[in-house]
């Protein structure tokens, strides 16, 4: 199964496990099963309109997926993804 990670700077703001494996064919897929176990992370992770927020990156087996490209991506027993936020400093 696909592993998730999700920093724990982005489980400050809303409740996430630190990291899990999901059966999923698809990041998608993958999103909903997390969504429906944590319905708010939807909303911190996701736009109405179906878009990654603009301070969230996911990497999909060390490749970051482009912000506005389909979630539709495939995944497999061995895909490790990485959900964090952008993180503002100087």
């Amino acid at each position: 199964m696909p592993h998730v990670e999700f920093t724990s700077q982005l489980a400050q703001h809303v409740n996430c496990p630190a990291n899990q494996t999901v059966p999923a064919g698809t990041l998608e897929e993958l999103l909903e099963t997390m969504f429906k176990q944590y319905p708010a992370l939807r909303d911190y992770i996701m736009q109405k309109d179906g878009e990654l927020q603009n301070h969230v990156s996911i990497f999909v087996d060390g490749q970051m997926l482009p912000h506005g490209q389909s979630l539709d991506v495939a995944v497999n027993d061995g895909s490790q993804i990485f959900v964090m936020q952008a993180l503002a400093g100087g």
